[in-house]
């Protein structure tokens, strides 16, 4: 009898601890947001788990998850959308772009008639920050920094800086430099940049192009550029440094005469603006987050004389609760090969394409593996493009 008890125990435990393991497996990798069109349910993709829903009156419901139909592992958020369709890009284009204030990229000492003093170090500044404003005026390019200090006289001057995010202010005391006798603060600061990218959509109906998929980020400080403006220009490939194994290649790119548009937005997922003239390209469906599968898929890039085409890739994992980094790509066509070696730079915002729907844009090549890389949704990109054509918005806010 005791045995039979023992026996039965035995498998009780066992099988407690397989469903709180599943329930906590579907704790941490399930969701806790899904996207669904309207008119279509949510998927959540795991045979052992089911889900009833409950309706909400903002074009949102909850959704109960439940293990083998009958122990709760949690509630998520479904949130219901109509389908949207976009003009595909993977034409490359040049961007120019203006910062809001300028950007600090360094700082040096400066040599006096008493020594080196460094006033970016006693003031507090640090590589990184911006200068908004210089004695209460708005600062936009680098000279703003040095007239304002030459003609201080010596005196403080008052920077308003934004810091992660926050903004505050600091007293600088200019030095007197030995070799010219000009008052110096000592700082390097940046007020624009300019590279290629990859447009990835265009949407017909709010006007909004978006690419890159990712920010630009200053060369030296690794810092998401806050922009004021830009533009975007035509460009042309001239040539390409191959990808190879911890040595990213990138393509070769020139301007060439002609603005095509004006850049918003510079974020961490991706460059936004208006083009002058419409592209004539094909027009997808946007698939949501949950359409997205493991497998067969190509990128449309521009890497040669050529133009856009398509390249065959696959999707080799998928991860919905990341921001950005939502898929790892993988390079299978062998004419992309030879030509580029994988994934280069300038083929950020390349789209990706699986079963008739625009999927994603490639934003990252991995380092050691340039046949691999990262890609976003293009649901998050067309989200983003929504908001931008919103009234409320503000252009490079």
């Amino acid at each position: 009898m005791k045995q039979i008890i023992r026996f039965f125990s035995a498998v009780a435990l066992m099988l407690s601890v397989g469903i709180f393991s599943c329930v906590a497996y579907g704790d941490i990798q399930l969701p806790d947001e899904y996207s669904v069109v309207a008119g279509s349910g949510a998927d959540i993709g795991e045979s052992v788990f089911s889900a009833s829903a409950s309706a909400s009156p903002q074009g949102e419901y909850e959704l109960e998850v439940k293990a083998f139909g009958v122990f709760p592992v949690k509630t998520a958020r479904v949130k219901v959308s109509q389908r949207r369709y976009v003009t595909v890009g993977g034409e490359i284009f040049g961007i120019r772009l203006y910062t809001r204030g300028v950007l600090i990229v360094g700082s040096e000492e400066i040599e006096t008639a008493s020594g080196a003093v460094d006033p970016a170090a006693r003031a507090g500044v640090k590589k990184g920050d911006i200068i908004l404003e210089i004695n209460g005026s708005p600062v936009s390019r680098n000279n703003d920094i040095s007239s304002a200090v030459e003609s201080s006289g010596g005196d403080e001057v008052e920077l308003l800086i934004e810091r992660a995010g926050k903004k505050q202010t600091v007293k600088l005391l200019p030095a007197r430099s030995k070799v010219d006798s000009k008052f110096k603060a000592g700082l390097w600061v940046r007020d624009s940049s300019a590279g290629i990218g990859t447009v990835t959509f265009y949407d017909r109906k709010n006007g909004i192009f978006a690419g890159l998929g990712h920010a630009v980020c200053d060369v030296d400080t690794g810092e998401e550029l806050p922009i004021s403006g830009g533009d975007a220009v035509n460009a042309a490939v001239k040539g390409c440094y191959k990808g190879k194994d911890g040595s990213p290649g990138e393509l070769c790119g020139v301007f060439a005469p002609g603005e095509i548009g004006e850049l918003y937005e510079n974020c961490g997922i991706g460059v936004y603006g208006a083009f002058s003239e419409l592209p004539k390209t094909v027009e997808m469906p946007v698939a949501i987050a949950d359409e997205v599968k493991t497998g067969k898929a190509q990128i449309i890039s521009t890497v040669d004389a050529d133009g856009p085409q398509y390249y065959d890739i696959e999707i080799t994992k998928i991860y919905t609760k990341s921001g950005q980094r939502n898929m790892i790509i993988e390079v299978r066509d062998k004419r992309l090969i030879e030509k580029t070696g994988g994934i280069v730079q300038g083929m950020s915002g390349s789209p990706i394409v699986q079963n008739g729907m625009l999927v994603g844009a490639v934003t990252h090549v991995f380092i050691n593996d340039p046949l691999k890389g990262y890609a976003i949704f293009a649901q998050t990109m067309a989200e983003e493009a929504e908001r931008i054509s919103s009234p409320g918005y503000s252009a490079a806010s």
